[in-house]
């Protein structure tokens, strides 16, 4: 497998973000390994918080969420998934599959060694870390739902999704910031818009963003039916808390809060809350707000 490396000064400088980084390595599942990057911040002995970013972003979106969930007390872990932020990204876009994803952060989480996790998640953030809670669930204490889903190819995606999809497939040059920005009620600075785009100096680096989009299930013969189904399992019998707060203006992931609050029973007779202002990627628009809102999840107990 081929793999490219983006070089550390592209993270220099980066506005907000001036946290230390931080490595493990996973099975390429070629017989290689692959350097996966993460964020570790506040006490090594709390009760660890698991950002999970989704696609084209990286760790740089929980940026303003991590000081106010540090101040609360918490260990704050953010991973970059590979083909993203600081991991190492395979060149080909046939390295990348959602088994190979969900495996990689299965591994990073296992090296980790984490208990009585409080997941947080979003856009494929959500696609793998709710596979990651379905396969550990006994190491996982509550879960954040934002902006998210987990398909099964059972139904038709939304025209947004299909939009963007054939976007992702057809424009020439893949542009993450831009698309960042598109995707946000707020407006970027440059500056901002220049620091979603550091990971990836050129194309070549951008097959893993390119790919995710046809990744996602969207009918039952997609690879990923049957063990998003057998996920779909477990989330149906978790009791533990279970919250969704889902933004305002997201015409992709609009309404999917509530098939989570409804077949979740730990779901149930939680202060489910729709974050305002705040686009697809919400962190942005409102990290601090959300990070709020899981402050005050697991102070509740």
């Amino acid at each position: 497998m081929k793999v490219l490396r983006t070089p550390d000064e592209r993270f220099d400088n980066l506005p907000g973000y001036n946290f230390s980084p931080q490595y493990l390595f996973v099975d390429d599942c070629e017989g290689g390994e692959l350097r996966l990057h993460y964020l570790d911040e506040g006490p090594a002995g709390a009760p660890p918080v698991l950002l999970m970013h989704g696609e084209p972003s990286w760790s740089y979106l929980y940026r303003k969420m991590i000081p106010p969930l540090v101040q609360a007390g918490h260990r704050v872990i953010a991973l970059d998934l590979i083909g993203f932020g600081r991991s190492d990204k395979p060149s080909e876009r046939n390295d990348y599959t959602y088994a190979r994803h969900v495996g990689w952060v299965q591994s990073a989480f296992d090296q980790l060694n984490l208990e009585n996790v409080t997941l947080v998640c979003q856009d494929w953030g959500g696609l793998i870390g709710l596979r990651l809670l379905a396969s550990r669930p006994d190491k996982f204490a509550r879960a954040v739902a934002a902006n998210t889903m987990l398909p099964t190819g059972e139904q038709p995606p939304g025209e947004a999704f299909l939009a963007w999809q054939k976007f992702s497939q057809e424009v020439p040059e893949f542009p993450v910031g831009k698309i960042i920005s598109g995707a946000v009620t707020c407006e970027l600075s440059p500056d901002v818009v220049a620091a979603y785009d550091a990971p990836f100096p050129d194309e070549a680096f951008k097959a893993g963003a390119r790919q995710f989009p046809v990744l996602v299930p969207t009918s039952i013969d997609d690879p990923a039916h049957a063990d998003n189904v057998a996920a779909w399992e477990v989330l149906k019998r978790w009791d533990k808390p279970f919250l969704t707060a889902f933004s305002d203006s997201d015409p992709v992931t609009k309404g999917g809060e509530t098939y989570f609050q409804e077949v979740i029973p730990g779901a149930q007779g939680q202060p489910h809350t729709t974050i305002k202002m705040g686009g697809h990627f919400l962190q942005e628009d409102q990290g601090e707000a959300l990070a709020d809102v899981v402050n005050a999840f697991i102070a509740a107990g």
